[in-house]
């Protein structure tokens, strides 16, 4: 009987013309805002999970998980990369050889982090191989002094393929002219683009060149590790350190691009608070719609109770007709949602071709677009959520109507 009266009776009113257009109004924008709230919700969550996938995949791709190194270079890297490989999780190892330098070219000049790099290596820890937009990684050499650029860096310094780019490194030979720096002219053989801050500032080299210049007599510095869970490197780290022979110090991405990483985090969470009470205000302002219709409706209400509805009858009538715009309002809401943030990298680079600006630069972001991913458990969440904060915010107008008195009301009809 509750449900029979409650869903008829809530279903009609919610149907019904309204005598005060105000209360249609307000009903209108309490729906509006909860959609403007939902939408806005999923579409902020989805890019921050964007951001986060692509810190995984594009700078944590191309940085090692993990690194173990000594203090004297490696001269033959295979046999402790071949112990580490017998460490559980993980998954790929390689050499290589750190620096940084300046390179110039046609009278520019950029600050870059040199990488040596065994070429045939390099597949099993970074993801550079299948970024390359010129040339290939196979295209380093040992002894000719070939280099792949980051595509920025390359525009920065206004190189091609094919080009000669002088290497200036941070130290001073003594020649008979003098104290004057050392450099080294290099062939840009060629040019990868991962959309990130790497672009505009990383150089690779064969390992055996990058010896050479850092004067390692042929060895390595240590070792990069690839794992199978980011969020073991620095347990996996150690554990590799002491499976080698010898003294070996240890780093991981989560010291080098861990701040980054939990910034996010830190963003995601709070952003998602914030919308929440976006969607909660949205939610009670059902809150005043209903009440406004418990003051319009207090003559029918008095009927019914005169015909024979409980206090608990009438309790339903109002809670179903707030959940119903509770349930258009978060549904509406979620499509959106979803539809935009499948779409908002499309819908973002339209704005910049039109509008003529760049929403994100990759000089100043570790990515140069809007990235976007949509989890089925954030946007249940958010749906649920939603819902049940409109159902919440009928329980105070519905108890409301169910206290009208039938014959105070009736009497002054």
């Amino acid at each position: 009987m509750f449900q029979s009266i409650a869903l008829t009776v809530g279903l009609r009113y919610t149907r019904a013309q309204r005598q005060n257009h105000f209360i249609s109004f307000i009903s209108l924008i309490s729906m509006l805002g909860l959609v403007l709230g939902v939408t806005v919700l999923i579409l902020v969550l989805s890019v921050m999970n964007g951001f986060d996938q692509e810190l995984r995949q594009r700078i944590l791709g191309m940085v090692p998980h993990a690194i173990v190194q000594t203090a004297k270079p490696i001269m033959d890297w295979q046999h402790p990369a071949k112990l580490a490989m017998q460490v559980e999780g993980v998954v790929g190892v390689a050499p290589f050889v750190h620096g940084q330098g300046m390179f110039n070219n046609l009278g520019r000049v950029q600050p870059v982090l040199l990488h040596g790099i065994e070429p045939e290596a390099e597949a099993r820890v970074s993801i550079l191989p299948n970024h390359m937009t010129h040339g290939t990684v196979s295209d380093l050499k040992a002894g000719e002094f070939n280099i792949l650029m980051g595509d920025l860096l390359a525009r920065q310094l206004g190189a091609r393929l094919g080009d000669k780019v002088t290497l200036f490194l941070p130290e001073a030979s003594l020649t008979v002219a003098g104290i004057i720096p050392r450099l080294k002219r290099f062939n840009l053989v060629g040019i990868f683009k991962v959309g990130a801050e790497l672009d505009a500032n990383l150089a690779i080299m064969h390992i055996a060149d990058a010896s050479k210049l850092k004067r390692l007599g042929g060895g390595v510095e240590g070792l990069r590790l690839k794992l199978d869970d980011l969020f073991t490197a620095p347990a996996k780290a150690q554990q590799v350190a002491l499976q080698l022979p010898g003294q070996y110090w240890t780093s991981d991405w989560t010291r080098t691009h861990g701040s980054l990483f939990q910034a996010i985090q830190l963003e995601r969470r709070m952003l998602g608070l914030l919308l929440m009470l976006v969607v909660a205000v949205a939610a009670f302002n059902i809150v005043s719609t209903l009440v406004m219709l418990v003051v319009e409706k207090q003559a029918d209400i008095a009927i019914l109770r005169t015909l024979g509805a409980s206090q608990r009858d009438v309790m339903g009538i109002f809670i179903v007709q707030g959940s119903i715009i509770g349930f258009l309002g978060t549904l509406l809401g979620t499509l959106i949602g979803v539809v935009l943030a499948l779409n908002i990298t499309g819908i973002v680079d339209w704005a910049e071709q039109v509008f003529g600006f760049k929403v994100l630069s990759a000089d100043v972001y570790f990515i140069s677009y809007f990235p976007s991913q949509v989890n089925l458990e954030d946007v249940l969440l958010i749906s649920i959520s939603s819902f049940i904060l409109c159902v919440m915010a009928t329980l105070y107008p519905a108890w409301r109507a169910s206290k009208v008195e039938p014959a105070e009301v009736l009497r002054h009809e």
